[in-house]
């Protein structure tokens, strides 16, 4: 198994390193091309500026070969920026115009819902499948998740607010589980969407 990051902007480097904590992993691999993009079988879309990511995978020639690959059935996880750029439908936004997505989740968004960065938080966060105590999230200029569409289910939560979803090996978060230092979710995500370590 070959595990890849988005490697345009964001959180790079704490995605590289939560993966990197987990045994039995080969080290991931930074994708910056459509080349590098056809090398991996699981992808981390990390959190960052979702306008400046959107622009830089079309200057890439990302966009079109990514939207093919997630079709084709490649597992990714994506966080923050990532969950609004792999959504369906983005709600107006009062940060300013939104960026074009890939539109292969089936979800409604709204951007920096809970507000600009001194807003950020981190709370509990309940997540399917998860063991042990609720995972730390941490949320910063988080989007909303505002509307869950049928093919997506619902798959973390922070009291009743869904805060991510999941579309078979399509995994989309509003929080920033690289952020933490618990590597639950990178490691459920590898088990469940791609039979990686156990």
């Amino acid at each position: 198994m070959t595990v890849g990051v988005l490697a345009l902007q964001g959180d790079v480097p704490e995605h590289l390193r939560a993966i990197e904590q987990l045994s039995g992993v080969p080290s991931p691999r930074a994708v910056r091309t459509p080349a590098d993009l056809e090398t991996v079988d699981a992808l981390f879309l990390p959190g960052g500026e979702s306008t400046t990511i959107a622009r830089l995978l079309a200057d890439a020639g990302l966009a079109r070969p990514l939207i093919e690959k997630i079709r084709a059935g490649l597992p990714v996880l994506a966080t923050c920026a990532g969950l609004i750029l792999l959504a369906e439908r983005l709600e107006a936004s009062p940060s300013g115009p939104n960026p074009p997505t890939l539109g292969v989740l089936d979800v409604t968004v709204r951007r920096n819902d809970y507000g600009a960065q001194r807003e950020s938080f981190e709370g509990p966060v309940a997540v399917e499948g998860l063991s042990g105590p609720p995972f730390p999230g941490v949320f910063i200029r988080a989007p909303r998740i505002l509307a869950v569409g049928a093919r997506a289910t619902p798959l973390a939560r922070r009291g009743q607010e869904v805060v991510g979803v999941r579309q078979g090996s399509l995994w989309g978060l509003t929080f920033h589980p690289e952020l933490s230092s618990d590597p639950r979710v990178h490691r459920l995500f590898l088990e469940e969407a791609v039979g990686g370590p156990r």
